[in-house]
């Protein structure tokens, strides 16, 4: 009977052991998290870092120190989960997204931002996968790849890192540059996952024209049916709570029923193998526009800063520990034999990025620039500011990567390896070069942003546009307004989908006041309880 108690004993102190490194490294973890914020407090105003490039380096100088105390065994302090990532970080991040976002200027340039986010994307991925499928056999390393592998490469570096960006861009100053790019590396991450995806569920070793057929009509069923499930969920949240008005009695429960539905949603397109972010960054902008209008006024405030913080922690989460898991010994060992191949690769793998990127931004800002009035026009200055700003990439390229490359974090195949180091030397290169140039650049580029943001936008920048409606008519440019100016006629095709656009926006706005907010609420719509804190702070229309 004693060997079984010591037995037991062991075991037992073996788990707390565990239990207590796993405290040790959640103290240190949350302690740089910290000290991630104090510092990008204070570069706040520096004109090179932002609070991403900060966290990157101090994960980087933090995976060094524990290299050091380790003696090269370990980086890290957590391990990398893909599930960590998609499950937990990525939500908050996209759906404050979505709900902070200003939807008049996203929708004004709706057009644009799909152009970018999903064609741009598939040239951007065409050049890529295609690219590196030629260029890696001229190195004699694809002969562990198969066609499969090399469009999942395409999908993983099509995926642009707009968080760092987002950082650096001004939503007053830039109004157009960030509308544009804010759009653009939503629907650019949505569109990657959703292709990468798409590989996956396809065996793509034997190609004709009824796989291909297959994987484009996949595509948009993953795509339009994302969008619908986000767009439900939100309006299911909306008519809850403007039903029952937990207001009354509790505002918590109208937060946390807020919160539950906006992950919930996220939750059932993971589970019905849909595009999670797509679902819940339309299920965002949906609950800006009717649900949040329902709740009472502290509720509205607590919300609102609730997702914004969620969102901060989960990005300097990501970046924090993208830097201390770039040094993982582990991954570094396979290819420590052939560093000219790894060098090679990421060289090859980033100059299809710039030629990817620049290869759709320029046309398609041509074609773009044909419905547009003269001073909407996307300028050269903006088109290379635009092009430049979503050459990062970040923690989506790192977990797709994982996804295809490796499992548990680490490979035995030295394709597989070259392939997954290469992806971090891009990831680290992209952020802290292309991340620490950006905001010169647009200085440069872009020296008067006072002025720069009156031509961007033609939405004024006072309380007024607080209230304007969700879509404008667009028909506030009259001759009366420029003083008797003469006015340059616009073209043909300009007037035709300029016209088509303004009709579409005229019937969605009576569409949306006469069904859609006295059924789901929204501002002058919310519930009446008298003595309630809406009654106080919402005037009705």
């Amino acid at each position: 009977m004693g060997f079984p108690l010591s037995s037991l004993l062991m075991k037992l102190e073996m788990v707390s052991t565990s239990d207590h490194t796993s405290v040790v490294s959640m103290n240190i973890f949350v302690a740089l998290l910290c000290a991630c914020i104090v510092l990008g407090h204070l570069l706040e105003e520096n004109r090179w870092m932002n609070e991403s490039i900060t966290a990157l380096v101090i994960g980087l100088c933090t995976g060094v120190t524990i290299l050091l105390f380790s003696g090269g065994k370990s980086s890290h302090i957590l391990v990398f989960s893909e599930d960590l990532f998609f499950i937990y970080l990525l939500p908050p991040i996209i759906f404050n997204a979505g709900f902070q976002v200003k939807k008049k200027q996203f929708f004004r340039n709706f057009m644009t931002i799909m152009l970018f986010g999903a064609v741009g994307t598939l040239i951007s991925f065409v050049i890529i996968s295609f690219g590196a499928k030629e260029l890696f056999k001229m190195m004699d390393i694809g002969s562990s790849l198969d066609i499969g592998d090399y469009l999942a490469i395409g999908a993983i570096f099509s995926a642009t890192d707009s968080v760092c960006t987002l950082q650096i861009l001004n939503q007053d100053e830039t109004p157009l540059l960030y509308s544009l790019v804010f759009g653009e590396g939503v629907v650019n991450d949505a569109t990657s996952v959703v292709l990468f995806n798409a590989i996956q569920s396809f065996d793509l070793t034997h190609i004709d024209s009824s796989i291909a057929l297959q994987f484009v009509g996949n595509f948009f069923y993953l795509f339009l049916t994302s969008t619908m499930l986000g767009v439900f969920a939100g309006l299911l949240s909306a008519f809850i709570i403007k039903k029952l008005y937990f207001g009354r009695h509790s505002t918590d429960r109208e937060v946390a029923l807020m919160i539950l539905m906006a992950y919930l949603s996220y939750i059932l397109a993971e589970l019905f193998y849909l595009s999670g972010i797509l679902t819940v960054f339309f299920c965002g902008i949906v609950m800006s526009h009717y649900t949040w209008h329902n709740v009472t006024e502290s509720s509205r405030v607590t919300t609102k800063h609730a997702f914004a913080t969620l969102s901060f922690i989960a990005e300097i989460f990501i970046f924090l520990y993208v830097g201390m898991d770039a040094l993982d010994i582990e991954k570094w060992r396979f290819v420590s034999s052939s560093p000219g191949k790894s060098v090679g690769v990421s060289s090859i793998l980033l100059g299809l990025v710039l030629v990817g990127r620049a290869a759709f931004v320029f046309p398609l800002s041509f074609l773009s620039n044909l419905s547009k009035k003269p001073h909407e026009k996307i300028h050269i200055k903006q088109q290379i500011t635009i092009w430049w700003a979503g050459l990062m990439r970040g923690a989506v390229s790192i977990a797709l990567a994982y996804n295809q490359f490796t499992r548990l974090g680490h490979t035995q195949l030295l394709g597989n390896a070259i392939m997954i180091t290469s992806t971090i030397t891009v990831v680290l290169f992209s952020m802290v070069v292309f991340g620490l140039l950006t905001k010169p650049l647009i200085r440069i580029l872009l020296p008067s942003p006072k002025p720069l943001s009156s031509i961007l936008s033609s939405e004024p920048l006072s309380p007024k546009s607080v209230t304007t409606p969700l879509l404008g008519n667009g028909q506030h440019d009259s001759e009366a307004d420029l003083g008797g100016r003469d006015i340059p006629r616009p073209t043909s095709l300009r007037m035709l989908l300029a016209t088509s656009s303004n009709t579409v926006h005229h019937y969605w706005r009576k569409f949306d006041d006469g069904f859609m907010r006295p059924v789901f609420g929204g501002r002058g719509f919310v519930p009446f309880v008298p003595g309630s804190p809406t009654e106080r702070s919402v005037p009705q229309w």
